[in-house]
């Protein structure tokens, strides 16, 4: 699949610049210090002015950290995804919601794949966790339990996961960074966080339906990549 740039309408470029512009801003006293920093370095591409060329963001996510940017029409087979993220290749559409829907969304669009999750992947130790848990989901994808197990750990991590700094509590979760409601829904002191726990986590069930109830807060990058290898030994998964 391709990109087509001139396919974006004029409501599509202003659905683009307000939820960026929106975000960001709502951001920058609530993510985590490397999201920011990464997104910055992305800028010259990714910004809130134009609908990002894709290939001209992947060339440079390549060239910053090793992985590609991979076009899909929208969800995916789960032994897809795992093959992509085993290659280093993140996987987004390209259609963006409507004005009516910018406060939430059931299915991810390609500003919830650009914006929440492409900066991240600049960083080593995320990166490589990222990779890792993509080469022992498709090694292991006709094992049912493994493929739940590593479903909930992505859930959990990479899409709604909270980590711990200096400054308090930050997002690093993509499903949280693009959505100006979850953000704000973190700091509610009625919302269960629960310290990160591998057990617990693979164990969880979870809504991709609603805004989620509960969420796990890491140390630090360190300990989430520490717990799929821990994984990997206790379930002697192939790999």
């Amino acid at each position: 699949m391709k990109q087509v740039m001139n396919h974006y309408t004029t409501e599509d470029v202003k659905v683009w610049n307000t939820l960026f512009t929106r975000q960001i801003a709502n951001l920058q006293d609530k993510a985590c210090a490397e999201y920011l920093k990464y997104l910055n370095e992305l800028e010259s591409v990714l910004h809130a002015d134009a609908i990002p060329n894709l290939e001209v963001l992947s060339q440079l996510l390549f060239e910053k950290s090793g992985w590609k940017i991979e076009i899909v029409p929208g969800l995916i087979p789960v032994k897809d995804f795992f093959a992509l993220l085993a290659e280093k290749k993140f996987c987004s559409s390209t259609w963006l919601r409507k004005m009516s829907q910018l406060d939430y969304l059931e299915e991810p669009d390609m500003f919830h794949d650009i914006f929440g999750h492409i900066p991240l992947l600049l960083d080593p130790t995320f990166g490589d966790f990222a990779q890792k848990l993509g080469k022992i989901g498709l090694e292991n994808h006709d094992n049912e339990t493994i493929v739940v197990q590593l479903q909930r750990l992505y859930w959990f991590s990479i899409e709604f996961g909270l980590i711990q700094s200096e400054q308090g509590r930050r997002i690093y979760g993509a499903g949280i960074l693009s959505s100006f409601q979850e953000t704000n829904g973190i700091f509610d002191e009625e919302t269960v966080i629960h310290p990160f726990n591998l057990e617990e986590i693979i164990q969880s069930d979870f809504n991709n339906m609603t805004i989620q109830t509960k969420y796990y807060e890491l140390q630090s990058f360190d300990e989430l990549f520490a717990s799929l290898m821990a994984y990997e030994e206790k379930t002697n998964c192939i790999i």
